[in-house]
């Protein structure tokens, strides 16, 4: 059995990735270590929910990299090069003059667009990577005393939208067995309703049952331990980050 990472270190090797990638400036790399990351993640699933969190980011880069390219296309600085086509240009008022709508299309002009949601895109999976292989639960028992509450509302602020998903996932198979062959939103929405309700209130119960809130003092059920494979994570990724950097 694989012995899982601490909670931090894909935190701070998504960062030092990230900063890799901003300042190499590369859609190529970018490219290149969102691919090692995806394998990455899939070497280390465990088949928790959390492990959704990757493919939900590089669907959000995805939808941004189109967004960035069709607004790169119809909106933004004319840039002198091979044109591809050419879009009715869309007059401005004269305070707007270095904005332009439509025009001749070229294909610097695309390709920074394409860049630049490249980029975006690769810093959103990176952190939808760390997001994945770390649950918010195991990042909580790290925190320090002094931010735990803070941290605690984030922890369960970030846990609704995956046990949405489980929820409706269980609530549709479910009425599929039923007989139910086609599920509407308004068939689920009722009992996900329910389902919501009552896991609040047994989280509330849970806890005032553990006394959250009486004391500053931490109990720690078995600590998370900093291991030598999580320093040598950290140093190669420090490695591939100061390489960026250098180029």
């Amino acid at each position: 059995m694989r012995k899982p990472l601490h909670p931090l270190t894909l935190w701070i090797a998504a960062i030092l990735l990230a900063f890799g990638v901003v300042a190499l400036d590369s859609a190529y790399i970018a490219l290149a270590i969102v691919g090692a990351v995806a394998i990455f993640v899939y070497i280390r699933r465990d088949g928790s929910p959390w492990n959704m969190s990757f493919a939900l980011s590089l669907r959000i880069g995805a939808t941004i990299l189109a967004i960035r390219t069709v607004v790169g296309i119809v909106i933004g600085v004319p840039i002198p090069g091979r044109t591809l086509f050419t879009i009715p240009i869309l007059h401005l008022p004269t305070w707007m003059s270095g904005i332009r709508i439509g025009g001749a299309v070229t294909i610097e002009r695309l390709s920074s667009s394409l860049h630049e949601g490249v980029i975006i895109a690769a810093m959103i999976a990176l952190f939808g990577a760390a997001t994945s292989l770390t649950s918010p639960h195991r990042l909580l028992r790290v925190t320090p005393s002094f931010i735990y509450e803070i941290g605690i509302t984030l922890v369960i602020a970030t846990s609704l939208f995956p046990q949405l998903a489980t929820s409706v996932r269980r609530i549709r198979t479910a009425q599929k067995l039923r007989g139910t062959e086609k599920v509407h939103l308004r068939s689920i929405a009722l009992p996900l309703l329910e389902e919501s309700l009552a896991r609040s209130l047994q989280l509330a119960a849970s806890m005032d049952a553990r006394g959250y809130g009486t004391s500053r003092k931490r109990s720690r059920y078995r600590p998370q331990q900093w291991i030598l494979i999580d320093s040598a994570f950290i140093a190669v990724t420090t490695l591939i980050t100061l390489a960026m950097v250098a180029q």
